[in-house]
């Protein structure tokens, strides 16, 4: 069961960190920084950064994978993990709506809708891991 839980967080670290790496390094780079450039910080903490993108995958695995897994079909882990990354991301853009000047509506819309897109493909390769690696 570790061996399979292990494979399947790596499998949606990976998914995560390349998707998401192609997203804020290319596609959407200039969106951010024209958006909330005057909120970014100069340098990105790095700590931080890490930190997220080790337990993120940790909560997608443990809630929409693991409990999901067996049910027939993909349908339950899918649906499971776009609530999780829709609410995940809202969160952090809902509450920085709320708190900081400046933060556009159009960048938590398309943030929600990313974090979403992210958290669904995500969980698609670490449940294919997950059942790949069953007995």
């Amino acid at each position: 069961m570790t061996t399979r839980l292990l494979a399947a967080w790596g499998a949606a670290f990976v998914t995560m960190l390349v998707i998401d790496g192609v997203w804020l390094g290319v596609v959407a780079k200039n969106l951010y920084r024209d958006a909330i450039g005057h909120l970014m910080a100069d340098q990105v903490n790095f700590g931080a950064a890490a930190v997220f993108y080790l337990l993120y995958p940790i909560g997608v695995v443990a809630l929409a994978v693991v409990p999901n897994a067996e049910s027939p079909g993909w349908t339950s882990t899918l649906v499971a993990a776009a609530i999780f990354g829709f609410i995940a991301y809202a969160t952090y853009d809902l509450t920085n709506l709320a708190t900081l000047k400046g933060w556009p509506v159009s960048i938590a819309l398309i943030d929600m809708a990313w974090g979403t897109a992210v958290t669904v493909a995500m969980a698609a390769a670490a449940r294919w891991t997950y059942l790949a690696l069953r007995g």
